[in-house]
């Protein structure tokens, strides 16, 4: 799998998208926001209304990824989504819809969700984008 560390700046920049052009997105109907984020960061730092959650660890251990240090670490400090390959895929399937919806990964802070974006496009969805800046620039953005 491609994690954030492996990609190139270019590559980066194609797969980024600024918060208000994904808000934007999502108002207009042509996107979906996919939090990528463990169930207990969302529990202690808050969630985003109108997003989809599908937790990237275990979507990387369900796809037959390895995880590094850091990535077991932060998938042992909370519960595992219950989650298996079918309802991924019926999950990102039915939000795809068809190749027409944009699928925005978005984490904490930007980092993770460039990773998450990149996996998605290897798996066939070239609409995958990372909003840049994460939770961390919605709640800024919010005012919270």
């Amino acid at each position: 799998m491609t994690t954030e560390e492996n990609l190139s700046p270019e590559e980066i920049a194609a797969l980024e998208i600024s918060l208000p052009s994904a808000l934007e997105l999502c108002k207009l109907g042509l996107a979906t926001m996919i939090d990528i984020r463990q169930s207990f960061e969302i529990e202690m730092k808050g969630a985003i209304p109108n997003t989809e959650h599908i937790p990237m660890f275990e979507m990387k251990l369900m796809l037959g990824d390895t995880l590094t240090e850091d990535e077991q670490d932060i998938l042992d400090a909370g519960d595992i989504k219950d989650m298996d390959a079918k309802s991924f895929f019926s999950t990102i399937n039915k939000l795809h819809r068809s190749g027409d919806q944009i699928l925005l990964c978005i984490c904490n802070s930007g980092r993770r969700s460039l990773g998450s974006a990149a996996l998605l496009r290897s798996l066939g969805y070239p609409k995958a984008l990372s909003v840049a800046g994460g939770f961390v620039a919605w709640k800024k953005l919010q005012g919270l």
